[in-house]
């Protein structure tokens, strides 16, 4: 499979919002987001934003860190958004029974480097690194290889 990549900067917390929303309106059970970054980069504001509009009713969407897993229910799918970070090995991962999720769900998983080779492959990778350019700027770059993500990349902004 041939990979492919895009660069966006987000100049503020609304440009993210608004990113959210276009993934909200796109996404379907089997998507999976990989979500990097350095801790503060942005990846759990992203996953807050594009859950709590997934969701059919507004709920709180605490960061997984402690309880590693949250499980919601939207109307085509269970939403998985997990968090990884405190993970040593994939036989934890494997606990968690994400790797079922994957294909049935949308998932969301910060700290993916924790899936080693169980990463799928048809995942969307979504890397958030904090800019140089101010304290509310962020750069992102995402990369994949399956044809699937082509609706939504057309979908973003210049």
């Amino acid at each position: 499979m041939t990979k492919h990549s895009v660069s966006l900067t987000l100049n503020s917390p609304e440009q993210t919002q608004d990113l959210a929303q276009i993934f909200a309106d796109l996404l379907r059970p089997g998507d999976c987001l990989l979500l990097e970054g350095q801790i503060g980069a942005g990846k759990t504001f992203f996953a807050r934003t594009v859950i709590q509009s997934l969701l059919p009713h507004p709920e709180d969407v605490p960061s997984p860190t402690f309880t590693l897993v949250q499980i919601y229910d939207s109307s085509d799918c269970e939403i998985w958004h997990s968090d990884l970070y405190r993970l040593s090995s994939l036989d934890e991962v494997e606990e968690l029974g994400l790797f079922e999720a994957f294909d049935h769900q949308i998932t969301f998983v910060e700290w993916p480097d924790r899936l080693e080779e169980m990463t799928p492959k048809h995942a969307l990778t979504l890397r958030f690194s904090v800019s140089d350019k101010g304290e509310d700027v962020r750069n992102l770059d995402l990369t994949w290889s399956d044809t699937k993500w082509a609706p939504l990349i057309e979908r973003l902004p210049a």
